[in-house]
């Protein structure tokens, strides 16, 4: 065998290499490739109780319960679902009904879904876009939802996503 046969064999067989590791990284997370499900793809998956993921959707008004040892309890929709939700834990300053919120955690054999992580907006133009998209599929989105207080429909931007 020649150097220049060696050299492509081996180039080869590295490339090779590099497929199948890939293959098998991209199968591996094939089911956290998605930032988060709503509540109506959680319960299409039929997601087991005790395997995590990311829930996203609005917070559910007049679901928000506030109990003892900061436990709070309240309802993400998407606009065809809602699922519960149980946080033990500080929320977010911008927490509040009618937002977009992603909580992290798993469901339990009740239903509920008992988040040990729970995410906020960060200002009142900001919708994650995975959550408005999920609102435009449905046919839930206003176009009022990424306007700044005070702005009119009309000047308001056509996307959710801002900065």
């Amino acid at each position: 065998m020649t150097r220049k046969q060696r050299r492509l064999t081996m180039i080869g067989g590295s490339l090779a290499v590099l497929a199948v590791a890939a293959v098998l990284v991209l199968n591996a997370m094939r089911d956290s490739i998605v930032f988060f499900s709503t509540p109506t793809m959680a319960a299409e998956k039929q997601i087991p109780p005790g395997k995590r993921f990311r829930l996203g959707g609005l917070v559910q008004p007049g679901s928000l319960v506030r109990g003892d040892n900061l436990a709070v309890n309240f309802s993400i929709a998407d606009g065809s679902a809602t699922l519960p939700v149980a946080y033990k834990g500080l929320l977010p300053d911008l927490f509040r009904e009618g937002q977009g919120v992603v909580a992290e955690g798993a469901l339990d054999a009740s239903g509920v879904f008992k988040a040990d992580t729970v995410l906020a907006k960060h200002d009142e133009t900001y919708m994650p876009k995975d959550v408005a998209d999920a609102l435009k599929k449905q046919g839930h989105w206003k176009d009022d939802y990424g306007a700044k207080p005070g702005a009119t429909a009309a000047s308001a931007p056509v996307q959710g996503t801002v900065k």
